[in-house]
This record gives structure tokens, sequence and C-alpha cells, in this order.
């Protein structure tokens, strides 16, 4: 008889790598695999942490888990096993490894138990561990994020984080763009993404010269790839970058972290209207993935953070997405009866009320494009009205802004009078104008903050929840 854990890796991996796969991960099935099991399991051993230990008369049951699935595997250690000294030790929070026979469960809740033979306490875990079976607030998880992921939610988080990225990857790679690695350290700026981290190799408290530090030159941490990506693209015709981003901004709001990952594809030949379109097909592919990859996770989200959240993944895997120009929007804004704290205008910088408004005012996400020239950056294609370039930005329901785009300025006398215009040494891009001045052509391009789509998906209302280790001002640690 095949193994459970035979079984799942038989499913999951190539013919050819299976053998090598089953016969190093032998004996070690995870619970996700054992609670879809076919059929029972004998002389099987799993390993995981004790989620709650209920003790009765002959008998005490363990609820473990292992991280692979929100629910956990129920273990019956019965008294004539022998284990009633081992039982004690395995408190909440404590790794154990049980050997034992996976038989159909007598109790209500769950197809299968794991009657134990054998079990040894790996790392117990005391009366003092933080992570007691009771309800804890955000707050508090944030202060132990190295604990968190053991709960249910932030599971759930991690899982569907691992998911989402391997999504990303399927739907570039279906549509023939070429990931490329940007670089984290960089001499650019992308003018107008936010505030940079400078990177010195001067000790604190020194000042040297520029030419001292280990570049010879000012360096900082990216806030995106963005101008590289384009540099691919126009060799590459279509690529993505997905990777880390850094904002050195002291904004203690809950969509802002000082470091954040972006997905930035690049397209030649794309104008703004495929931007746009590609746009909305990513937002569809990923959510309709996610529905069909993490539906037990998601429904925890449905139930604990957001009542309705499914139902309105189900609405943005599907569509309408609206698009209004920016004048359009602005217009929709001055005629609404709303009392905006920031009043809108023609000309403004779009606030996160009016992002709300327009969302809800039209039942969906909303693509708005062509911005004033005036409060866009110099890479973007200036319209042939001279007044508005050819910008996108995607606004989606409770989280406003998702993604941000453009098509690229791809004509070098345009882009050099625009770094003119504003202030801006061309002497710092050279190397980019240079793309322009030999087989320039139309690319266009965007970025989607990786964690504002997480907390699209989920219903978590502060970017500090979906990253495991948020970087925010006053905030190192771990």
């Amino acid at each position: 008889m095949v193994g459970v854990a035979v079984w799942a890796v038989r499913q999951a991996a190539p013919k050819e790598l299976v053998g090598d796969i089953v016969e190093h991960y032998m004996g070690k099935p995870r619970i996700r695999d054992l609670l879809a099991s076919r059929e029972p399991v004998p002389g099987l051993r799993v390993s995981g942490w004790v989620r709650t230990r209920r003790d009765g008369k002959g008998v005490s049951f363990l609820e473990i888990n292992d991280g692979s699935s929100l629910a956990n595997l129920q273990v019956v250690v019965l008294a004539e096993s022998g284990l009633t000294d081992k039982i004690k030790e395995a408190t909440t929070g404590a790794a154990v490894t049980v050997g034992g026979d996976l038989e159909p469960s007598q109790g209500q809740g769950q197809n299968w138990e794991l009657v134990a033979k054998d079990l040894r306490v790996l790392g117990e875990a005391g009366g003092d561990y933080p992570l007691q079976k009771k309800r804890h607030s955000d707050e508090y998880l944030r202060e132990i994020a190295h604990l968190r992921p053991r709960t249910n939610k932030y599971g759930a988080i991690a899982r569907i984080r691992a998911e989402m990225a391997w999504a990303v990857h399927d739907f570039f790679r279906a549509r023939d763009f070429l990931f490329v690695q940007t670089p984290i350290i960089t001499g650019s700026d992308c003018e107008g993404a936010g505030a940079v981290f400078r990177v010195t190799t001067l000790p604190d408290g020194q000042v040297g010269k520029v030419e001292d530090d280990f570049f010879g030159r000012w360096a900082g941490l990216t806030v995106s790839g963005q101008l590289e990506a384009e540099l691919m693209a126009l060799a590459m015709g279509r690529v993505y970058a997905f990777g880390p981003t850094f904002r050195a901004e002291n904004s203690n709001t809950a969509r802002h972290s000082a470091e954040f990952w972006m997905i930035e594809p690049e397209a030649v030949f794309f104008d703004l209207n495929d931007n746009m379109t590609l746009a909305e097909d990513i937002v569809k592919f990923l959510v309709g993935y996610a529905l069909d990859k993490c539906a037990k996770d998601l429904e925890l989200f449905d139930r604990f953070v957001e009542k309705g959240l499914l139902a309105r993944l189900e609405a943005l895997a599907t569509g309408p997405y609206f698009r209004l120009s920016y004048f359009e929007a602005v217009e929709r804004l001055l005629a609404s009866k709303e009392n905006f704290e920031f009043k809108p205008y023609q000309g403004c910088d779009l606030a996160s009320e009016h992002e709300r408004y327009l969302c809800q005012s039209l039942g969906g996400p909303v693509i708005v494009h062509d911005y004033p020239k005036s409060i866009k950056p110099f890479y973007m294609r200036v319209s042939d009205d001279g007044q508005t370039v050819a910008a996108m930005d995607m606004l989606v329901p409770k989280v406003g802004e998702l993604i941000g785009g453009s098509q690229r300025e791809e004509r070098l006398d345009v882009l050099e009078s625009r770094l003119e215009e504003l202030g801006l040494p061309k002497a710092a891009y050279w190397w980019y104008l240079d793309t322009r001045r030999w087989g320039t052509a139309p690319h266009a391009g965007f970025g989607l903050g990786f964690e504002r789509f997480l907390m699209l998906l989920t219903g978590v209302n502060n970017i500090r929840d979906v990253q495991p280790f948020p970087r925010t001002p006053k905030n190192l640690e771990f």
C-alpha cells in the first residue's frame, strides 16, 4: 500500500523526481496530507506543535499543527499506551513527534485521528508560553512576531503569502514575461517614488567625503526597480521584477511600511490601454488563484476578519472594473454630497478618502487615467495636449490605491525637457537617456504593492499584519 506521504509527493512532483523525493522524505508526512488521506495509514510518524491538550478518564487528546494547514490533527493517547508521563510534558506550544496509526475518527469534527503508540516531546513550552488558548489582540501579537505565525490567523497569512508569490510567477510566465532581478542598492532614486534610505560604510557619526564611501558616490536602498526593469525590457521585450523596495518615510499609517515587496512588469510595444488591461488581468488572476488554492485559509478571514470577504473577492475575480479619466474622477468628486476633509479640485492629488468614495460610488475597482503632468514624475509619457501624462492608478475597495503605472516617455527630446522642467540633472540619468537615443520604442509598466494586495485578499486592515516582520518607524525588532 502506498503511504499518504508517498501519495502526496507523487501528485505534486515531476515524475523524474519522485523517486528521490520519496526516498528522502519517506515517513515524514505533513498534517495537511494526512487529513486528506483516502485510507487508514498504519505505522507512521508525524511531528508538530501542540495547540491544545484535553485530558479525560483513561485518554488524552492532543491537537497538533505543523504549519501545513489551518486544521489540526487530533492525536489520541490512551492510558494503556504507557505514555502517561510523556503526555504531561506535552503542554500547549510544545514540539512533539508522535508515532502511531491513522484511523477513522471516533468523534465529530474530523475524519481522521492518530492513535498514538509513541510520543516524544522535542521541546517543552511550559506555563509561561505566550500563546495560550485564548484570543490575542493584533497589537499584542506584533510584539511577539517571532511566535505569531503559530496562531491560526498568522499561519494562514503566511501560507496565503507564499501561494500568492508563486501565483505572481505563474501569471507572468504564462504571458511570456521574463523574470529579472533589479538592484536593491542603487545610485538613482526613481524620482517621485518616495524618500530613500542612504547606504554607507562610513562609521557612525563620522563626517566624510562621499568619494571616501564604499561606492565613491551617494547610494541608497531602492524605492522601485522600474528604471532598471525598463532597461531590461528594451532588450528582452517583456520583463517583470518582484522583490523588496524601501521608503524612508516617517509614516505610521496602517497602509505604509518602510520595507515591502513590489510586482513591477514592463512591456515594450504596450500603450496605456494595454497597461490598464494587464493590471486588471493580474488582479483577477491572483484573486481567482487565491479563491481556488487558499479556500480554507480565506474562510477563516471571511468568518473572523471581514464578513462577506469571499463575496467581495468573487466580484473582484470577475469584474467589472471601471475606467475614468482623472478629469472625470474629480468632476464626480466635486458633484458629490460628501464632506471631504481634503476638498478636491482639478489638479489635486487624490487623497485616500477620494479613492474610497470613487470605489464605493461606482461599486467596484476603478482605474483612473490621464493625470495632470504637474503631479507626476518625469518618466511618464506626455500626452498630445501637453498638460497630462499617460498615467494610471487602480483603486480598489477597502485598500485604495493598489497599482500605479504609466506608459513611459520614449521620446528623447521630450524626456530631456521633462528632466529640465523638474530640475533633475541629465548627467545622472545618462544610461536611461541612452535607451531613448538608440532603438527607443513605446513601452509601459506599473507597480503593484504585494502587501497592499494581501490586505485586499484577507480583509486585514494593517500592513504590519501581512508582513512576517514589519519594518516601520522605531520598529526594527526580529
